[in-house]
């Protein structure tokens, strides 16, 4: 199954692409999927019909789904109740009704992220198309299950974990504080959970599409995704150029000659960008999405590779290649952490663990060229294989 992820700057109409892009492709036969989390039904509002907390048809091929984020608060809310019980019961806590329970800021990406899980194990469907929050909070959810991982494992170590058979005995033992059984199984769900995610955003499968009104905004927002979604090793599918005016437009002059120039300029300094005409209104319903006439999706996207270079023979050392287009040397930090290497780049920071190789090797250095940053890594003589 392919997965399109569509995001974009606020207002460049990331949802109307998603829905024109699921349009098409279930035109040609594909069996589509179609994601959002917005609260409001924009996404029913441009397909023409009505979409909600179950998967709806909108066509013979193609489902739209936007599942409802208060529902699976609620949901797990009273899960965790019941698991944690005891806890509760100890402390002489009230247990929380789910009809007088709030979604909290982040449930709907929440939400997003497990249906998209969900779409990806079922496979029903042939191409999944899934209309991301802006770029930002975009960029911040498709980072959020690597993270959580990353934290699950800090507070609760796989080796703690290991002892829970021996959790009776060492409960005894003074200064050995062992974490009540529920805290094991909770753990073990969220990481079951949040794996399955983070493997779909890995798929080589998976790509995104971004989409931005063609002027100096919109390039900045396209310059800032590209280098945050290299970060996160996701490729761009394409980039889509939306609203773009046309060219008889200028011949008035004043305004809309001015905003005709200066889409022009920018198409050409983003090149690969794919034009959407502007209609002149909102679109709704299949007439407007196919009248869009969206590029149909790019099945032959190469992923973003991270390669370790071998150099010990010729300079005595390894580099390893991190894409980061659009980067600046200025806003690039790096910081070695035992195991894993802390970038930084702009407003984006990943923490990435080294790969085996490297972890027997200290940093020498690092350069940012042609938007790629190379890390030196010399062997570290006590850790190093010797050589035969």
């Amino acid at each position: 199954m392919r997965t399109l992820l569509i995001t974009g700057p606020g207002g460049s109409g990331r949802t109307t692409v998603a829905a024109a892009t699921a349009l098409k492709a279930a035109g040609r036969g594909a069996e589509v999927l179609v994601l959002s989390a917005d609260r409001a039904d924009t996404l029913g509002a441009a397909l023409g019909a009505p979409t909600g907390a179950a998967p709806t048809r909108i066509t013979p091929h193609l489902t739209a789904w936007r599942p409802d984020a208060a529902a699976g608060f609620r949901d797990d809310l009273a899960a965790f109740q019941d698991r944690a019980s005891t806890v509760l019961d100890l402390l002489g806590a009230s247990r929380l009704d789910p009809e007088e329970v709030t979604p909290l800021p982040g449930a709907e990406e929440l939400t997003l992220l497990r249906a998209l899980r969900d779409a990806a194990l079922a496979e029903t469907h042939d191409l999944l198309v899934v209309d991301l929050p802006p770029t930002p909070q975009a960029l911040a959810l498709l980072a959020l299950p690597e993270e959580l991982r990353r934290y699950l494992r800090r507070l609760l170590p796989p080796e703690r974990q290991a002892a829970r058979a021996l959790r009776p005995v060492l409960g005894r033992l003074a200064g050995v504080p062992m974490p009540a059984e529920w805290l094991y199984e909770t753990t073990a769900r969220w990481d079951l959970e949040l794996a399955a995610v983070q493997a779909v955003l890995a798929d080589r499968g998976t790509s995104v599409r971004l989409v931005a009104e063609p002027g100096p905004a919109g390039e900045d927002a396209v310059r800032d995704a590209r280098l945050g979604l290299a970060l996160r090793a996701l490729p761009v599918e394409s980039l889509v150029a939306n609203r773009v005016l046309p060219e008889e437009a200028a011949d008035g002059g004043g305004l809309l000659a001015r905003l005709v120039s200066q889409q022009r300029k920018t198409l050409v300094d983003w090149g690969e960008a794919r034009p959407v005409a502007h209609l002149g209104h909102d679109p709704r319903g299949e007439d407007d999405l196919t009248a869009l006439a969206v590029p149909d999706v790019n099945a032959g996207v190469p992923p973003v590779e991270w390669p370790v270079a071998d150099r010990v023979a010729q300079d005595g050392v390894l580099v390893w290649h991190i894409p980061l287009p659009g980067a600046i040397r200025d806003d690039l930090d790096l910081v070695r952490r035992g195991d894993e290497l802390v970038v930084t780049v702009g407003p984006f920071r990943r923490i990435v663990p080294l790969p085996s190789a490297l972890r027997r090797c200290t940093v020498d250095g690092a350069a940012l060229r042609d938007g790629e940053l190379r890390v030196r890594f010399a062997p570290d003589p006590g850790l190093w294989p010797p050589a035969r």
